[in-house]
């Protein structure tokens, strides 16, 4: 007998798992299919733990205030202790360039309800005393912001999924999507066939691949980061640090301190590192180290313990991909998180459920237009 199910979702992921919470919550029959052995072992168990409002993308902004929102109140709503700690993010500003994009994004975040403002050099030393002074002119603050274990956060979504009746199935690679007169009808994997009257593409750095199954290209091209931890020490570091600036071989750097005492910190490469390439590289440290290094004089003496790389599904202007299918009803995609699926997950899986509902609120429909996967590709996000 095959089974039948109100929403199939493709990925176990940052995106996928926290969807099928929302939808099951909603008393949905979900059904969450991924190709490997559990949940969030593809880019999921590679992000580093970090959850943001503080976007330039008005978007983003909206979904990962929401996504704040469950994960701060986590503990006390479900029980279990995902290590959330709401130390903020600090956007250093060391050249004008970055303090005057910094700045300009306040009028945004503040019309979203963002807690964050500008501070200058002496109150930010107040806020992250070990960074280095010299040519600092100030950074942007946003104490709501934080961190927590993706590990300990994932497992405790695909849990509570579970507890309303989201089902699973591991070890299954999907490889058709039945369509009938425009519609979806089902979903194929190498081991049974399902029914359905709805997918979500949720499929990561694989959503390209997925979305070849009905015909659809989305322009979705994972990229390689490197991360990297060092062994704990003695607490001294509160928020999330992260600086914007370009330097040779990177675009960024940032980093922050664990509730047990590690260092857990990451760059973006310039250029990009495109494909589907996992392995460590010769240049990530030395070029980590020297940066965090010149920001924080205090680091120079920590042990790096180890490190390792994930994938970026990214899309062309760094945002993501979120909508139905423009010719096939019933496919909605949930795509190119350009490596911020984690922060997104939990408020864009609400999202997900009022569409299928068809219960949109006016938020909805402006992050829905906004990221539309047939839209123009424009310019990038300022802190993607």
């Amino acid at each position: 007998m095959i089974q039948s199910y109100d929403v199939i979702i493709i990925g176990a992921g940052s995106i996928g798992v926290p969807a099928a919470l929302a939808m099951a919550r909603e008393k949905m029959r979900v059904l969450v299919i991924d190709a490997l052995p559990s949940q969030g072992q593809g880019s999921n168990k590679a992000a580093i733990g970090g959850m943001r409002a503080t976007h330039s993308d008005p978007s983003k902004l909206i979904i990962c205030k929401r996504s704040l929102e469950i994960i701060s109140s986590w503990k006390e709503t479900f029980g279990h202790d995902i290590e959330w700690h709401s130390g903020g993010y600090c956007f250093v500003a060391y050249r004008e360039e970055e303090e005057l994009i910094l700045k300009n994004l306040l009028k945004e975040q503040h019309a979203h309800g963002l807690k964050i403002d500008w501070h200058d050099k002496e109150a930010v030393l107040s806020i992250a005393p070990d960074l280095n002074p010299a040519n600092l002119r100030g950074a942007t603050f946003s104490p709501n912001d934080g961190h927590c274990s993706t590990l300990l956060a994932n497992h405790a979504f695909y849990d509570q999924a579970k507890t309303y009746g989201a089902e699973f199935r591991f070890n299954e690679k999907v490889i058709g999507i039945d369509t009938n007169a425009g519609r979806v009808t089902g979903v194929r994997t190498d081991k049974r066939t399902y029914k359905t009257a709805c997918v979500v593409n949720a499929a990561g750095a694989y959503a390209t691949e997925v979305g070849k199954l009905v015909g659809l290209n989305l322009p979705v091209l994972p990229d390689s980061h490197e991360a990297g931890i060092t062994e704990p020490v003695a607490q001294f570091l509160g928020p999330m640090i992260v600086d914007i600036k370009p330097a040779p071989g990177s675009s960024n750097c940032y980093f922050y301190q664990l509730r047990s005492g590690q260092i857990i910190f990451c760059i973006s490469p310039e250029p990009e590192i495109s494909g589907y390439e996992r392995g460590e590289s010769s240049l990530f440290l030395p070029m980590a180290a020297k940066r965090m290094v010149w920001l924080m004089p205090r680091l120079a003496g920590i042990r790096v313990r180890r490190t390792w790389c994930g994938l970026y599904p990214s899309t062309p202007d760094g945002s993501p991909l979120v909508g139905w299918h423009n010719s096939l009803d019933g496919y909605l995609i949930a795509a190119g998180m350009c490596g911020q699926g984690f922060m997104l997950g939990l408020g864009l899986g609400e999202m997900l459920t009022r569409m299928i509902m068809r219960n949109e609120t006016a938020d909805d429909i402006e992050v829905i237009t906004d990221l539309s996967p047939f839209r123009k590709f424009k310019s990038q996000e300022a802190l993607k």
